[in-house]
């Protein structure tokens, strides 16, 4: 079976047998395997270039028994350029790592895919060096934000996840109960004795959490290239975000994230 599709590479792997596997996140069939004999620096075709990750591109492909093969490829735009700026690159590879930990294969997503490529977009746009690090740190956590709504794991934010009630004063994110716990329902957690080994993981935030993920959802990312949040609040943001990604979605820290703190 033949077909075509628009698609973003989002790794590349060389196999025994000189060929190449591409991961790639396409429109129309989601997350599929790819296997080419094309090398990048093949200058016989075009479509060597449409194999370089950070490149969104139209693919034509036929379906094998375990795999897709990639008959041609057409480069609609790459954001290769994007290694040209360390935060730039940093943050494009957190959030195609995440997105792939995060999505099924052969289940298209195709709103996951536009937000991707929206991504990539506002980094290319974001300013370049010190200025651009806060940038591309905003849009980073409202990548995330947005990706956990599309995927419909949101945490609870306008009502108690545990009680249902109002969050009223002093409330709380938790993050085993899946968001935002009334003042009540925090305190009789934090007073609660707790077993050798395990964390409460109940944040009191410094800021209004129920406010930034709900801008965050509301807004384009294109937003995010002049708005930024401030070191602390990122920062505590990220760390919660972490942590309830890894509880509810059992994701586990990212290599490309790891490289940051090398």
């Amino acid at each position: 079976m033949q077909t075509d599709t628009e698609g973003l590479v989002l790794r590349q792997v060389k196999t025994a047998d000189g060929r190449r596997m591409l991961l790639l996140f396409t429109r129309k069939y989601g997350k599929i395997s790819v296997g080419t004999g094309l090398s990048e620096r093949s200058t016989r075709s075009r479509a060597a270039l449409s194999i370089r990750p950070f490149t969104y591109g139209r693919y034509e492909l036929y379906k094998g028994r375990e795999y897709y093969n990639l008959n041609s490829g057409e480069v609609l735009k790459s954001y290769y350029s994007l290694g040209e700026d360390l935060d730039k690159y940093m943050a494009a590879s957190v959030c195609l790592e995440l997105t792939e930990k995060l999505i099924p294969e052969d289940v298209p997503e195709p709103r996951v895919f536009s937000l991707l490529l929206e991504l990539l977009t506002a980094l290319g746009n974001a300013p370049a060096g010190e200025k651009g690090r806060p940038v591309c740190e905003t849009l980073t956590l409202a990548y995330r934000v947005k990706l956990l709504a599309e995927l419909g794991s949101m945490p609870v934010l306008e009502s108690c996840a545990r009680c249902g009630g109002a969050l009223g004063e002093r409330p709380a994110f938790s993050v085993k109960d899946g968001g935002m716990i009334c003042g009540s329902c925090a305190e009789k957690t934090e007073n609660e004795p707790q077993k050798p080994g395990k964390e409460t993981l109940i944040y009191r935030p410094g800021f209004d959490i129920v406010k930034v993920m709900g801008y965050f959802v509301k807004k384009p990312l294109s937003a995010f290239e002049k708005v930024t949040l401030n070191e602390d609040t990122a920062k505590e943001l990220r760390t919660i975000l972490h942590e309830y990604m890894a509880y509810h979605l059992d994701l586990r820290p990212l290599k490309s994230e790891n490289m940051l703190e090398l």
